[in-house]
């Protein structure tokens, strides 16, 4: 009889391990919000694989908000709204509190970071700034990791001095302030050199788990108008190098319903 018990729980506890869920936590980019999930065809396409929407996490003063909790089990990803306009150290450490307040909701679970554009460079400092915890992996999407020229532009064109920045001030419109009040992350997005912020976050020790960065292939080679190429790659980071998988895709550097087709394969993986 004790040899069927052990045999009978045993058999409990594989089906109860192949029915444990993994829970995706997808993280929006610049000027974005985590509806630009929704709007780009990304959680349909999760849907369709059998993932099912957690809802989106918010920050606020009394700290982290989960949505109420999904009363059927399975595989599970939520969305996360970020200050996309807050420095990069602002975002990670609401991030990292996110993963601690996921965590102890689902203890037995992986988590998958997935993070588009400059979301994927935040997702990486939450990771290095407040550890692991229960993250195995990091996939990025056309992320700035090792900077874009297009953030200094961006500060250069709202940079207010003398009669023509008076008159930028005056008549730029919603975009042009949206853009100004974002100097702090544009900074910190700006190229990897000595002293930014980039340039410390790429020569810190990154940690240890699966990485995937999604690079994006326009008609004139890789990169998109807004991230080179290199910049996108993982592996250029020099204490990655070899240690993640890049997956190249012809796409510009919004998101669309094969970035979630792309996603439900490699969480399926």
């Amino acid at each position: 009889m004790r040899p069927v018990l052990i045999a009978l729980m045993l058999l409990l506890s594989s089906l109860a391990s192949t029915a444990r869920a993994e829970v995706a936590l997808l993280v929006h980019g610049y000027l974005s919000s985590a509806a630009t999930w929704q709007a780009s065809g990304v959680n349909g396409q999760l849907i369709a694989s059998g993932w099912r929407p957690g809802g989106i996490i918010l920050p606020g003063y009394r700290g982290i908000q989960l949505p109420p909790p999904v009363a059927m089990a399975g595989k599970t990803f939520y969305g996360i709204e970020l200050p996309s306009t807050a420095a990069l150290v602002v975002q990670a450490d609401i991030l990292s509190a996110a993963l601690r307040a996921l965590s102890t909701r689902h203890p037995k679970e992986s988590i998958t970071l997935v993070g588009h554009s400059a979301g994927g460079v935040a997702a990486r400092m939450a990771l290095v700034r407040g550890g692991v915890g229960k993250v195995g992996r990091l996939i990025t999407i056309a992320a700035p990791n090792q900077g874009t020229v297009r953030a200094l532009q961006a500060v250069d064109a709202t940079h207010e001095s003398g009669p023509v920045g008076f008159l930028k001030d005056l008549f730029g419109g919603s975009d042009y302030y949206a853009v100004k009040d974002s100097w702090p992350v544009l900074l910190d997005l700006s190229p990897a050199t000595p002293g930014s912020t980039l340039y410390w976050l790429n020569n810190q020790p990154q940690p240890p788990i699966h990485y995937v960065s999604i690079i994006r292939a326009a008609p004139y080679g890789l990169g998109d108008a807004v991230v080179p190429g290199a910049s996108q790659d993982l592996n250029n980071i020099p204490v990655l190098r070899g240690k993640a998988l890049s997956i190249v895709v012809p796409a510009d550097h919004a998101l669309t319903p094969a970035d979630g087709a792309m996603l439900a394969r490699l969480l399926a993986s």
